[in-house]
């Protein structure tokens, strides 16, 4: 019988742990066993037949992390990898007179801003395909953080295969996944996906704390569901990370996990054959009901976008124009002379600041903490910039939750300038994610926890870069992920003003233009030579000269300010203005229309 009937009569024993348990038996600290399918086949065939002598009726593929980005191997090595891990325990299932289906593992693939979703999206259908023609019993997507990927994966595999489907997410000892996703918000989403067979948990924690999480929460009536909690936390013994056996304690937790309502339950990091033994032979189970696939799905939540005493959202939603000033904060701790400067700003009539997150990859004051700063001292709308550069998803998590209780609702999401080269022997780019997936966590966020008065956040337009029909996709991208408004770099040829205008014509969002006056000639030939993406033409330079005065200079720069916001008046939606050096003081030489 299929692996579908099966689970319809019986209850489901998992395998434990490969990688964790693959470190023991080498006794070494690397958990990488994918390339063991290759390198040691006979070792990871011991592995599967140790679990299933133990009472495993669900073993899994020894592919967890047989991906390109995590492995950094070929599409051809992969397939290799996949295709032998298959075999090997496809093989050793077959040693045995009993019914032992095989789980073809899938894992989250490491994501950067060098790879786009739409190429991790295909690496993902590539690995289902091979498993499908492989012959899986079940296609089994583990320790995910969100279910993006998910949504888009089970109608793709459906289309090809009948194959039993199931997720499961990793969550920490709070009930969250590293993406800031609540068990809630998963099983809502998840009950609803009807091609979906199974979902549920792994990894992350340890029996007691999956019990406590899986006891707050309604499980769904329509799906099978999964328990596959890590042996408990690991400690550090002679330089090795190690799980202490509490083989009892576990099987006891999950005695009472499984009464919850749960079909599916096994081990992850830092189980043995030993805890699925006790599991089988020692545990007491009951019966769980049947899933009804006619039972209506859970609660979904959905955003409320009203943002609430949040006045530059609001100005530029009924059509006004809107003024954002970018302020750099100060290198230092000596921010005197930058809260006079924002307060000029305010005077001016602008509508927000926007502060700059160390720009050009150089450290600077946290641009969270100084919006605060200003937000609380001068009563000024704040809008930090946020880059993916320094922080991975846990940090910038903690970022954004300390920025909204500290009142700070409009943000720009970045992707964020590299380190310097000259920076990174000693410094390194995290870059876990780019822009667009920084908006979608935002998003996600936003619906987690903030619902009726959400962050409200734009995005950076590149509007030089390629062919635009290729900017055009990638701000939709942002778009679909919550993006609300968009901010240009510095505008100044008529080529780009028509392209501006051609994007805005097309796409139902709102731009603000960037408008960065020249403060002298030495300004105007850096921007022109060293800034990529920003474009000036050779007669825009021509206007300063190297003996004019700073008086001079500024009149210059504050006249083509002036020129070219009478050139996007028609079309947009507002003014970003970049001011070289804070020199807020050229605000009130500008002609804002």
């Amino acid at each position: 019988m299929n692996f579908r009937e099966y689970i319809k009569n019986h209850f489901v024993i998992t395998d434990g742990a490969m990688g964790t348990y693959y470190s023991r038996l080498t006794l070494s600290d690397n958990t990488v066993s994918e390339f063991a399918n290759i390198s040691d086949p006979d070792l990871i065939a011991k592995i599967h037949r140790e679990y299933i002598l133990a009472g495993a009726s669900l073993i899994r593929t020894n592919t967890f992390a047989a991906n390109t980005q995590a492995l950094n191997i070929t599409e051809a090595e992969q397939e290799k990898l996949l295709r032998s891990a298959c075999k090997i325990a496809s093989n050793v299932a077959k040693e045995f007179d009993q019914e032992v289906y095989l789980a073809g593992s899938i894992g989250p693939i490491p994501e950067n801003q060098e790879v786009e979703r739409d190429e991790i999206l295909n690496e993902y259908k590539r690995m289902c395909d091979i498993l499908i023609e492989e012959k899986v019993d079940v296609i089994l997507f583990e320790t995910f953080s969100d279910y993006t990927y998910i949504e888009q994966l089970v109608p793709y595999i459906r289309s090809k295969s009948d194959v039993f489907l199931m997720a499961n997410f990793c969550l920490d000892k709070n009930g969250y996944t590293k993406a800031g996703i609540s068990l809630k918000r998963i099983f809502a989403t998840l009950s609803e996906i009807e091609e979906l067979d199974a979902c549920g948990l792994n990894c992350g924690v340890g029996s007691g704390h999956m019990l406590e999480i899986l006891s707050k929460e309604s499980i769904p009536k329509n799906k099978y569901i999964a328990a596959i909690p890590n042996a408990g936390y690991p400690e550090r013994l002679q330089n090795r990370m190690v799980f202490f056996d509490n083989a009892n304690y576990f099987k006891e937790n999950m005695e009472k996990i499984q009464r919850l309502g749960i079909h599916i339950i096994g081990g992850c990091c830092g189980t043995t054959p030993t805890y699925i033994r006790k599991l089988r032979k020692e545990g007491s189970f009951v019966t769980c009901e049947q899933p009804d696939k006619n039972i209506v799905s859970m609660q979904k939540v959905n955003i409320v976008k009203t943002a609430v005493n949040n006045t530059f959202y609001n100005k530029l939603m009924s059509g006004e124009k809107v003024v954002a000033v970018e302020l750099d904060p100060p290198y230092d701790a000596n921010y005197e002379k930058l809260m006079e400067q924002a307060l000029t700003v305010k005077n001016s009539g602008a509508d927000i600041i926007t502060m700059a997150d160390s720009p050009m990859g150089r450290s600077r004051v946290d641009s969270i903490l100084m919006s605060v700063k200003l937000h609380n001292q001068i009563g000024v709308e704040v809008m930090p910039h946020i880059s993916c550069r320094d922080k991975n998803m846990i940090g910038m998590r903690s970022g954004l939750l300390g920025a909204y209780i500290n009142d700070v609702r409009n943000l720009l999401l970045v992707t964020g300038d590299p380190v310097p080269s000259d920076s990174r022997m000693s410094t390194s780019n995290v870059f876990d994610y780019n822009s667009i997936r920084l908006m979608e966590f935002t998003k996600e966020m936003n619906e987690e926890h903030f619902n009726g008065n959400p962050f409200i956040y734009g995005g950076a337009l590149n509007y030089g870069r390629g062919r635009v029909d290729k900017v055009m996709e990638r701000m939709e991208k942002k778009i679909a992920a919550g993006a609300t408004y968009f901010l240009t770099q510095p505008v100044y040829s008529e080529e780009d003003i028509e392209r501006l205008r051609f994007i805005r014509s097309k796409l139902d969002t709102k731009i603000l233009i960037g408008i960065m006056p020249f403060v002298s000639y030495r300004n105007a030939n850096f921007i022109k030579n060293e800034m990529t993406g920003i474009f000036v033409p050779d007669d825009i330079v021509a206007r300063y000269h190297p003996d004019m005065s700073k008086e001079e200079a500024e009149w210059v720069g504050a006249n083509l300010a002036s020129e070219i916001i009478e050139k996007v008046q028609d079309f947009a939606d507002g003014y970003y203005f970049m001011l070289p050096f804070n020199r807020v003081s050229m605000l009130e030489k500008i002609r804002i229309q």
